[in-house]
């Protein structure tokens, strides 16, 4: 068969059938060297292209942290995707013109900088050093590399560089500081009446259209929580340390060298005498103390009983009473310097003057009893308890970089990791964003639950960190979607609250009313009939003598003219109203003690401004080209 196709393919008809077919392969080849048809692009800026690949990573890294920031208040439902995008990629655009700008004017960030930024950060430390296995698991667990994270970070310096730049060099001057103290330190003087809601709370009244019709406008308040319910690996010290091998050989090794953990240390009893003085008193003080304990030290070496002396002279009133005894002790109990003076004396010996922060001491030794350790045999439950859970700590680590492995490399089940590690596959309740209990309560697993890759793709989430030695792995066992709740559940909770709105809206009435008696003339006393009136009192911005709600409505009130006044009214926090009447305004004055504050405070804002306008200008002359097409086009 292949004989007879290679035979009469021959002639100029099969030629340019060859030729027919060659042209769309080289196209193809050339376009792809060329670059056409690669990778979509979301934005040019001057030429740079911004991916769409970068701006989806960007984007769920910052809906991720939008999660856990606001934790169990987050809500998919309440952010515009489509918008957020928009501003996610309006950021990336500023970044990249703020690195193009910076290269332009020759800001860098060497090697040197980017190494000590990193070192500083107290995400990559360990007992307050930095680790380079905590720095590597990190990394990891972010999906990034080394040199990415470093280009990160450069990134960031850069940015930093020019608008520290900008903030750095805007200034205040003292007619503006004068203007800002003036107002900020401003009194205003005022006497108001408050108005109880609650006395306009409508009983019945509410037809089933008035409560159906909220029920439909309002159906997102009514919505029963979305939920999941997942499988899940959870790894702690504890776990790692029942997996340790403990022979009687290991463990009498064990026993040997922590032999001080399986008893009582040795203990020591001491009276002292103490002639009080503070650290940073002053030399005189210090000196006459010092004078004073040696003379009583100078009288018990001639004989003198010392419980008699630190009865008449000790300044301890806890021991004074008691000839200065303090009973048994053992280490970590005293202040460092007592211990050491009264550990290295001999049963009857007294010590030398020993400063502390309580002041100076004379240490008496009245007894030793000396420690009790344990048989390897009597203590054997503690050492295997004690070194499966160093191990365990130990070993922690090493299991949750196998574990965060594996379930990556199997995204679609904790079978393998499970198996590998001797870990045993559980399962939650349900539970919803903010209604969960154990380590489902805790922000990082709830954002890890939710997010698109676990809960739409159902893959394994990233190995989650629950504390320094307990951390888990989840995946998606079943999803309910949020839903409305049916109107007969909620109907209650719907009257309750449109009769509390229609009281408000009561009450709100009565006090349009009696500020149309204060503006016709009537005293506010006589306006207020039954209400009590506070006031007249004078108060700052910041103080916090009124109600919440009435102080931000006072300072916008016009300022009332000479021998005047001005009235309103403002609603509380508390739903209540607050009728009032501004009889006063007296400005503030200019207080050398804090105008240089202030005046760097004043000075960052202003500076926060500057670079934001900054940032417009370069927008404004940069040649910025937007390709991301929203959904609907």
């Amino acid at each position: 068969m292949l004989q007879v196709i290679r035979d009469k393919a021959q002639g100029w008809i099969a030629w340019a059938i060859v030729i027919l077919i060659s042209i769309p392969f080289a196209l193809w080849g050339i376009q792809s060297y060329l670059g056409v048809g690669s990778e979509p692009v979301a934005a040019t800026v001057n030429g740079t292209e911004i991916t769409e690949r970068t701006l989806d990573s960007q984007f769920q890294r910052f809906r991720q942290q939008l999660r856990e920031q606001l934790g169990s208040a987050y809500r998919p439902e309440m952010f515009d995707d489509v918008r957020m995008r928009k501003e996610v990629l309006h950021h990336l655009v500023r970044d990249e013109l703020l690195q193009q700008t910076s290269q332009d004017i020759g800001l860098r960030a060497g090697s040197a900088m980017i190494q000590a930024t990193i070192l500083s950060m107290p995400t990559f430390q360990k007992d307050g050093q930095f680790d380079q296995q905590t720095y590597e698991r990190a990394l990891r667990l972010q999906g990034l590399s080394p040199a990415g994270f470093e280009d990160r970070v450069r990134r960031a310096l850069v940015a930093e560089q020019l608008s520290q730049a900008v903030q750095v060099g805007s200034f205040i001057t003292k007619s503006e500081l004068a203007e800002s103290q003036r107002l900020l330190n401003q009194t205003r003087e005022l006497s108001y009446f408050l108005i109880p809601t609650s006395e306009f709370t409508v009983d019945g009244g509410l037809s089933d259209d008035e409560i159906s019709a909220y029920y439909q406008a309002n159906e997102i308040a009514f919505l029963s929580p979305e939920k999941v319910k997942v499988d899940y690996i959870l790894l702690d010290a504890e776990t790692a340390g029942s997996t340790v091998s403990s022979d009687e050989d290991i463990l009498r090794g064990y026993y040997d060298k922590n032999q001080d953990e399986f008893g009582l240390p040795e203990q020591r009893q001491a009276s002292h005498i103490l002639i009080q003085v503070t650290e940073d008193a002053d030399q005189t003080s210090v000196d006459e103390a010092m004078s004073k304990i040696e003379a009583l030290a100078e009288r018990v070496r001639g004989g003198e009983s010392f419980a008699d002396l630190a009865k008449e002279h000790s300044q301890d009133p806890g021991s004074a009473s008691v000839g200065g005894d303090l009973g048994y002790f053992g280490m970590g109990i005293m202040a460092p310097a007592f211990e050491t003076a009264a550990f290295a004396l001999q049963d009857g010996e007294v010590s030398k003057p020993v400063r502390t922060s309580f002041g100076f001491h004379l240490i008496k030794l009245t007894g030793i009893k000396a420690g009790d350790v344990k048989s390897f045999d009597e203590a054997r439950s503690e050492v295997e308890a004690a070194y499966r859970k160093v191990e365990g700590e130990r070993l922690y680590f090493e299991m949750a970089e196998q574990l965060a492995d594996l379930s990556y490399e199997d995204p679609n089940s904790l079978e393998p990791a499970s198996s590998a590690l001797g870990l045993s596959v559980q399962q939650s309740d349900w539970f919803s964003r903010d209604q969960a209990t154990g380590v489902f309560s805790k922000p990082k697993v709830v954002a890890s639950a939710y997010s698109d890759d676990v809960l739409r793709e159902r893959n394994n989430s990233e190995l989650i960190e629950i504390d320094g030695t307990s951390s888990l792995v989840l995946r998606i066992l079943d999803h309910q979607e949020a839903s409305t709740l049916p109107l007969g559940e909620v109907k209650d909770q719907i009257i309750e609250t449109l009769q509390k709105q229609k009281g408000e809206q009561q009450a709100a009435a009565e006090a349009e009313k009696r500020l149309a008696e204060i503006g016709s003339g009537s005293p506010l006393t006589q306006v207020a009939g039954g209400y009590a009136v506070t006031g007249p009192l004078t108060v700052g911005r910041n103080d916090t003598k009124l109600p919440t709600g009435l102080s931000s409505v006072l300072f916008r009130t016009e300022k009332p003219a000479i021998n005047g006044f001005s009235s309103g009214s403002a609603r509380l926090a508390s739903g209540d109203i607050a009728v009032y009447v501004l009889t006063g305004v007296t400005e503030g004055s200019v207080e050398e003690a804090s105008s240089q504050q202030q005046t760097e405070s004043l000075r960052r804002m202003r500076g926060r401004d500057y670079y934001e306008m900054v940032l417009a200008d370069l927008e404004s002359r940069a040649d910025v080209e937007i390709l991301l097409k929203s959904d609907s086009e």
